[in-house]
């Protein structure tokens, strides 16, 4: 597994509306897996794959022949993490914020980030204002700040952070990937999971040197944790026979939460994702993943998620609409630093893309 693409893709900061280096990055390492690319006006990029006919002379890759007739397959990845944007410098020099995506304040105490300016990146560190616990009450500590009261302090004078960083520049979480056994705990596997899955998943088929009739479309979006926003405006566009929405989903098989509320256990494969509060997935493709899965004896687990939305559900509802799903990795902790994948689900999701695509009429 190309662990580090993964580290690279997690590490690059961008949050929605700043999606620009990792959009970069995703160029750099495509390579050859696509024909062509477009980004549209928001931002999100398109990667076009052509169907691929198998060649005549042995040992020889299959071609590529565009066809104004395959069938249109769109894999939906979005490239943006929560995060935040600058929203005013005090006298001081503290920087306070506006966050994109939803967080919860309590996973925000004494945080490292990194504030992206024009010219350069600056670390920081992030903390509530009030008093430390030497000199705080019991009833202070019990008490949980609002967002609107975190600050950034960047060891400079106020002068010096008023030069450097301007009100709408984006901060992200400053964290490092690293490897636990079997597991990966990274900040931005959300969803950055789903960009390695889009590109490693067309690596393996060019690798294996699959035919396939479908075009197969990569759209890595934009804006999603503010309203599935790129994937909106990619769907129009592509217009797609299918659908799959690329990302994560809880993985709440830990202490605290009822076997019914986990949504996926880790270590038990990719999620078939069924429902969540967007959209309700076409219940054949769920069937036929599922088969193209049983058949090459890959791990899956059907997903239920009571909130939340995805990428699928806008490509499902585009135009005249499409046939959509999900397929997911369940992620512990999500929405944090310590955001955590079982490397087994992540190899399952990528084994059934690349296993299912080249069946697709």
């Amino acid at each position: 597994m190309n662990i580090d693409l993964l580290k690279r893709l997690c590490e690059t900061p961008g949050v929605p509306g700043r999606e620009h280096r990792v959009r970069d990055l995703i160029l750099d390492e495509a390579g050859d897996l696509f024909d062509e690319f477009f980004m549209d006006p928001l931002g999100t990029l398109v990667g076009r794959r052509f169907p691929r006919i198998a060649s005549r002379a042995k040992n020889k890759k299959t071609q590529p022949k565009e066809n104004p007739d395959a069938t249109r397959v769109m894999l939906l990845c979005h490239m943006d993490e929560i995060g935040f944007f600058v929203k005013h410098i005090s006298d001081k020099g503290f920087v306070y914020v506006d966050p994109v995506g939803g967080f919860d304040p309590r996973n925000l105490f004494s945080r490292r980030v990194m504030v992206c300016g024009a010219d350069a990146d600056y670390l920081g560190v992030m903390n509530p204002g009030g008093k430390p616990i030497h000199i705080s009450s019991p009833e202070d500590r019990k008490k949980v700040p609002e967002i609107r009261e975190f600050y950034i302090d960047l060891g400079m004078t106020a002068d010096e952070v008023k030069k450097r960083v301007r009100v709408g520049d984006m901060v992200v979480m400053h964290e490092p990937l690293i490897e636990m056994g079997d597991k990966i705990v990274s900040k931005a596997l959300d969803n950055r999971v789903a960009c390695w899955l889009g590109l490693e998943s067309v690596r393996a088929i060019e690798k294996a040197g699959d035919k396939h009739d479908a075009e197969i479309i990569v759209a890595f979006t934009v804006q999603e944790e503010v309203g599935l926003r790129g994937a909106k405006t990619s769907s129009f566009s592509v217009e797609p026979d299918i659908a799959i929405g690329l990302d994560v989903t809880l993985s709440c098989d830990t202490p605290g939460v009822s076997p019914e509320d986990a949504t996926t256990v880790q270590g038990e494969g990719a999620g078939l994702h069924v429902k969540d509060s967007s959209f309700i997935a076409d219940t054949e493709l769920l069937d036929e993943l599922e088969a193209v899965a049983k058949k090459k004896r890959i791990k899956t687990q059907r997903t239920v998620l009571s909130g939340g939305g995805q990428d699928g559900a806008a490509a499902q509802q585009a135009g005249a609409g499409c046939r959509a799903m999900g397929l997911v990795v369940g992620t512990r902790y999500i929405h944090t630093v310590t955001e955590m994948i079982d490397k087994r689900d992540l190899k399952a999701a990528c084994d059934l893309l690349a296993a299912w695509l080249p069946t697709v009429k």
